[in-house]
């Protein structure tokens, strides 16, 4: 695996909030990667990030570890990581782990922004 086989396109943000499409596959090699792209938007002030899984064709465990650290940052930030279109294959491999009683996972990225979006008086969503 190479780096370029993780595609990962910040779509737009809107004060703290991001939107990531992740393309390729997330394994031993890329899940680096996407760790420290995430990190860095949420040390920018994007502490409340929507991942858009529908691209990813592989994640390992390397991959679920990478998400649990972003989620562990967004948190530790007072923001939120929410994902979106998680293929089925990952989508199973998050209820054989327990992480989708974790993580906050939604049909759609428009669903997943409306959850994590910026809050008026600084709600925070759990998740």
């Amino acid at each position: 695996m190479s780096e370029q086989e993780l595609l990962l396109t910040v779509e737009e943000t809107h004060g703290p909030l991001a939107v990531a499409t992740v393309g390729g596959e997330i394994d031993f090699h890329t899940a680096p990667i996407l760790r420290s792209r995430a990190l860095d938007l949420i040390e920018q002030g994007r502490s409340r990030l929507v991942l858009d899984l529908s691209g990813v064709g592989f994640c390992d465990s390397a991959g679920l570890n990478a998400l649990i650290n972003i989620w562990h940052a967004a948190q530790g930030a007072g923001g939120a990581m929410a994902l979106a279109s998680v293929p089925a294959r990952l989508d199973r491999m998050l209820k054989l782990t327990g992480l989708d009683t974790v993580l906050a996972i939604y049909p759609t990225a428009a669903a997943a922004i409306a959850a994590v979006g910026p809050r008026p008086g600084g709600e925070q969503i759990v998740g």
